[in-house]
């Protein structure tokens, strides 16, 4: 008997893509024999995802939705999944089948033959624009060099078993980076290779200026190694300076002193800069720990159609 399989799927404004999501998913695994269900989170959706979810779960009850009061973010919608999940593992897929659900059936079997987290790595990164793309290999160069570990072209399209699952819900952590946090956890894993689908219906929600925010987000509640390079770049700064002062009293001790400021306008101009660059990366983690000590919930459900069924 096959154990049971919650699919997350993280949800904004994808109304037009509930059904067609749904019944391809279920399609996939009831053919595969895979025992599941499907559990969307609404993430304050402004049009109808959530109607629609309930209009599809009125006929199949393997289909549950949860919608959030306001958006939290994507990473609250993957959490929120992983708590209110039944499954003995969990997979977490976008709404718009760009994460091929074929791939989920392969990522169970992997499961079943004892991974704890199969992560689900992109071939290529389809038809995105340029700067898209270049901004993604640029986070996830800085990414691996941070943390140590192997990132590039990974996602949140991930199996983890309930076992890691739990455990990445006791962390006390209200920024969290899901993709990262499962490499962190260091349970058994391995990864399956996916094309990127093209979205069957509906925009991207992702612009260049979020994704931006997400990253520098996600790389300062994940390392505190920029806020530590701080301290070399002050070092070298002095360096730097102690040669030049060496420099600048030979001239003036042999006569031959350069007149004007041209160089001490550079340097206040690169140091001011410098200073200013940490002021604001130190400001950044002070932020981070502003959020974390007010102890907010990290997402609040307004609907969920499982208790709206049981007070029918």
């Amino acid at each position: 008997m096959s154990k049971l399989l919650t699919v997350v799927i993280p949800s904004y404004n994808e109304e037009e893509n509930i059904e067609n999501t749904a019944r391809t998913v279920l399609g996939i695994l009831d053919g595969e024999g895979i025992e599941c269900e499907l559990l969307f989170v609404s993430d304050g959706s402004s049009d109808g995802t959530f109607d629609a979810v309930r209009r599809l779960s009125a006929s199949e009850g393997r289909v549950r939705c949860v919608e959030f009061s306001r958006n939290f973010g994507k990473e609250a919608a993957i959490y929120a999944g992983l708590a209110r999940g039944k499954g003995d593992c969990f997979v977490i897929m976008d709404c718009d089948l760009q994460h091929p659900p074929a791939t989920v059936v392969e990522m169970y079997r992997l499961w079943e033959q004892g991974y704890e987290i199969v992560e689900g790595t992109k071939k290529s990164r389809g038809k995105q624009f340029f700067l898209h793309k270049a901004f993604a290999g640029l986070f996830y160069g800085i990414l691996n060099a941070l943390t140590g570990f192997d990132m590039q072209n990974s996602s949140d399209f991930k199996l983890v078993d309930r076992r890691v699952a739990e455990l990445l819900l006791a962390m006390p952590e209200r920024q969290t980076f899901f993709r990262a946090m499962t490499f962190w956890t260091g349970y058994k894993s391995c990864k399956v290779y996916y094309e990127v689908g093209e979205r069957v219906a509906g925009q991207t929600k992702w612009s260049v200026h979020k994704l931006f925010r997400y990253a520098i987000s996600n790389i300062i509640s994940f390392s505190s190694v920029p806020l530590k390079a701080l301290s070399y770049v002050g070092t070298v700064i002095i360096f730097l300076g102690a040669i030049l002062g060496i420099q600048t009293l030979i001239r003036y001790i042999m006569g031959s002193a350069v007149a004007g400021f041209t160089t001490v306008i550079l340097l206040q101009l690169f140091i001011g800069g410098c200073v200013l660059t940490g002021l604001g990366l130190i400001g950044r983690y002070v932020a981070a720990i502003y959020e974390e000590v007010k102890g907010r919930p990290r997402y609040i459900i307004e609907r969920d159609t499982e208790k709206e069924e049981e007070n029918d």
